[in-house]
């Protein structure tokens, strides 16, 4: 009896022993399976980094001023009369803006010209019976006081007559009107602005580390808002002669062409003061930047050491300046180097990957967007 139930001990033990080990081995089997599987190639998108020569720069933002501007305004009070120009129209220095009126002076000027008529008939008379000896030289005296007079009394009112006929100081473009017909103005009374805009001022400034680096002559370039995917160029025309003491900036004026008056006063714009010198950079596209709060990488793709293929290797990187698409890079890539420029959300560092440039990513350092 105890050698039976011995028997089927070992038995059952045999038979526990045998399903255990099998569901180990099948385990085992399964891991080794797995182990020898590798995970798909990741399709990327790559751009090789280049050595280019950018010539450096100094950006900053400012705005645009008219060369002259100003607000044409009544010198004397008087009433309009008449309105001869149209708001918006380009005026020609000297032209007619406004007329007040000048019935009273006129009527003035009328007495004050026949006066002085008189006079110079009388000087002319006394200059004559003075060289026959027949009057004093007092008397010639008081006739040519009394000639001159009678010009200065014209000239005041015809004066008075030309400050009352408002017209264009200099070429430009007037605004809106702010004057009507037949109202009464006060000296000083706001008429129309003016502004002369061809060619035009871009005002801006810089920090005082870039001051030796500026000087009149320098070539600029003019990014504005309003006129996207265009540059305007200009010249660097005059510097402050001293600095802001509460910013420590210099202040920078350049002169830009401005034929069709596109660009205004007020308008805000991004500028690049170009310099003389040419630097040697390794760039790589924007979009090729994995960026990181522990350090900016790209991913290199390099060949496989086993196996064939290629991999992706995480690279950090120490980024410089920035062009349109471009992003120089200071140290971690050189130039010949193929970085992913797409798809690097899928990889990890040693991934293998599969090239795919059906699409290429923008690579400008002067982008121009399209249009219409």
């Amino acid at each position: 009896m105890i050698k039976r139930m011995l028997l089927m001990l070992v038995a059952m033990t045999l038979i526990v022993g045998g399903i255990i080990g099998y569901k180990f081995f099948v385990r085992h089997m399964m891991a080794v399976g797995m182990a020898a599987q590798k995970p798909p190639a990741a399709a990327v998108s790559t751009a090789e980094a280049r050595e280019l020569e950018w010539q450096p720069s100094l950006h900053a933002v400012g705005s645009f001023a008219a060369i002259q501007g100003i607000t044409v305004s009544a010198q004397l009070d008087s009433a309009v009369t008449q309105i001869a120009f149209e708001p918006g129209a380009v005026v020609a220095a000297g032209q007619l803006l406004v007329q007040q009126d000048v019935s009273t002076e006129l009527a003035q000027l009328e007495n004050a010209e026949a006066g002085a008529t008189l006079a110079a008939l009388n000087l002319d008379r006394a200059k004559e019976l003075r060289s026959r000896g027949s009057n004093t030289q007092s008397d010639f005296d008081a006739a040519t006081a009394s000639a001159q007079q009678a010009r200065a009394a014209v000239a005041g009112i015809k004066s008075l007559i030309e400050k009352k006929t408002i017209r264009a100081p200099f070429a430009g473009r007037v605004g809106i009107r702010l004057v009507n017909l037949g109202q009464f103005l006060r000296s000083g009374a706001a008429i129309v602005p003016l502004q002369a805009l061809d060619p035009i001022y871009f005002n801006f400034s810089l920090p005082q580390q870039n001051a030796a680096q500026i000087a009149p002559g320098r070539s600029i370039a003019i990014a504005v808002d309003a006129f996207p995917g265009e540059v305007f160029a200009g010249t660097v025309s005059a510097l402050n002669p001293n600095l802001d003491e509460a910013t420590r900036t210099l202040q920078v004026q350049a002169t830009l062409p401005n034929p069709a008056g596109r660009l205004q006063p007020g308008m805000f714009g991004s500028a690049d003061v170009q310099l003389p010198t040419k630097d040697k950079v390794t760039t790589v596209p924007l979009s090729a930047i994995v960026y990181n709060p522990y350090g900016n990488a790209v991913y290199l793709v390099e060949p496989a050491k086993e196996g064939g293929g290629q991999v992706a290797r995480q690279q950090f990187v120490q980024l410089g300046a920035r062009r349109g698409d471009q992003v120089a890079i200071l140290k971690g890539v050189e130039a010949g180097a193929v970085v992913v420029t797409a798809g690097q959300l899928k990889l990890r560092n040693g991934a293998s990957v599969v090239i795919n440039n059906a699409v290429l990513t923008a690579d400008a350092a002067a982008p121009r967007p399209d249009h219409p």
